[in-house]
């Protein structure tokens, strides 16, 4: 245990700080860009992103790999870009390309205490139930799984380029034994919600998703089925199954108001729940791997 850690004695970090950050980051490759930036697959030219894809050669492999995962239950075996593009559309192409720009965007080894591969396993767990809740809810499924995908996308940014700041909010929950937002907001006075919306503004995500973001912690005021509860709810559900393997893991506080706006009975949560668990290994599977 860490009981006889000192509280942590760092400056904290004006939101200002952040968006200089953020400013100074480089851009995304061309193709992260276009798929973000689009909100519904009529505003990208399919052949435009089969092109790109396939300039790419560790992309255009997971992106067939991500196509013939039982994720999708092809039936048959899927060996062209293009047909993967077409079987599991432009919308589910923004899963692979987005998870591979960005689990090489950030170093895994830049800060002491966190772990970035279990960080990206609770990202994608979060995808996989936010994708599963939204088929449930009759709403876009793949919107979901983007906004759960990215959820979290502030910690990688705090925790890279503050990393001595981020090392105290690490030391700080573990002695306090709190929430990730509690101990961003008293040793930085700057949380990961906040920095992941400046993140998806300055890179030009749609809106959706930076709403998402920006309100995965707190979705109380959005409109009902929003992504953002959608998101809230699947967060806690994740991490309530353990599913990013971390032994200190907490389950954050879940809206009311989102849980019973989703309307959701016991049953299908049940249902929810095994889904989840059934399709992480496959998901994290392509996406976590290297080439």
């Amino acid at each position: 245990m860490m009981e006889n850690l000192p509280e942590p004695n760092v400056s904290k970090v004006h939101f200002n700080q952040v968006l200089e950050q953020i400013r100074d980051l480089p851009a995304l490759p061309a193709i992260v860009q276009d798929l973000m930036a689009s909100v519904g697959p009529d505003d990208i030219d399919i052949n435009v992103v089969t092109r790109k894809v396939m300039l790419d050669q560790a992309l255009a492999a997971k992106t067939l790999r991500f196509a013939n995962s039982s994720f999708y239950g092809t039936q048959t075996k899927v060996t062209t870009i293009q047909q993967a593009i077409t079987l599991i559309g432009v919308n589910s192409v923004r899963h692979v390309v987005t998870a591979t720009a960005l689990t090489g965007y950030f170093p895994t080894n830049s800060c002491a205490g966190l772990d970035f591969i279990s960080l990206w396993r609770h990202a994608i767990a979060t995808a996989v139930c936010a994708r599963v809740l939204a088929r449930h809810l009759h709403v876009n499924q793949d919107y979901a799984f983007t906004a759960g995908l990215l959820h979290d996308i502030g910690r990688l940014v705090l925790a890279t380029y503050f990393r001595r700041e981020y090392e105290a909010v690490i030391a700080y929950r573990k002695l306090h034994d709190c929430q990730w937002l509690e101990a961003e907001r008293a040793v930085m006075g700057v949380d990961h919600a906040m920095a992941g919306e400046a993140l998806a503004a300055h890179w030009h995500f749609s809106d959706t998703i930076r709403f998402a973001i920006a309100g995965h912690h707190e979705p109380e005021g959005q409109k009902v089925h929003s992504l953002a509860s959608i998101v809230h709810i699947a967060n806690a559900i994740t991490h309530a199954l353990d599913m990013s393997g971390v032994e200190d893991d907490l389950v954050p506080p879940i809206s009311q108001a989102s849980w019973e706006g989703l309307g959701l009975s016991e049953e299908i949560y049940q249902h929810v729940f095994l889904e989840t668990e059934l399709q992480f290994d496959e998901v994290s599977r392509v996406l976590l791997t290297e080439k």
